[in-house]
């Protein structure tokens, strides 16, 4: 049982292929540490991918801001129209928002 306890963890046995085959010469080495440094400056930096697609999704929220803010001004201009012209929504207004009533009408108010 104490056997078990002083066993050496093993290297994946293709890791160990790849190190040797990259770092064979000293070549190999520069090129490999220049291509990683390379690799991680297109990616990583301010112009990089991931700054680009992270862009893109913060331009396609402002458009979907900006598409449900248009809806909602057609939907208020519409009911300005209504209020210049219309007397049956004027009279609801009237009613719902200031608790106006006609002549003889009572006006009862239920507390939620």
């Amino acid at each position: 049982m104490e056997g078990q306890f002083l066993r050496r963890i093993q290297k994946p046995k293709w890791l160990q292929g790849v190190r040797k085959s990259v770092f064979k010469t000293r070549r190999r080495a520069i090129l490999a540490i220049v291509g990683t440094l390379l690799v991680s400056y297109v990616f990583l930096n301010n112009r990089g991918i991931i700054a680009r697609i992270r862009l893109e999704r913060q331009r396609q929220e402002m458009i979907e801001k900006v598409r449900a803010a248009e809806e909602e001004t057609k939907r208020l201009e519409s009911y300005l129209k209504a209020l210049d012209g219309d007397k049956k929504t004027i009279e609801k207004v009237a009613r719902e928002k200031y608790g106006m009533a006609r002549e003889g009408e009572t006006v009862y108010k239920v507390k939620k």
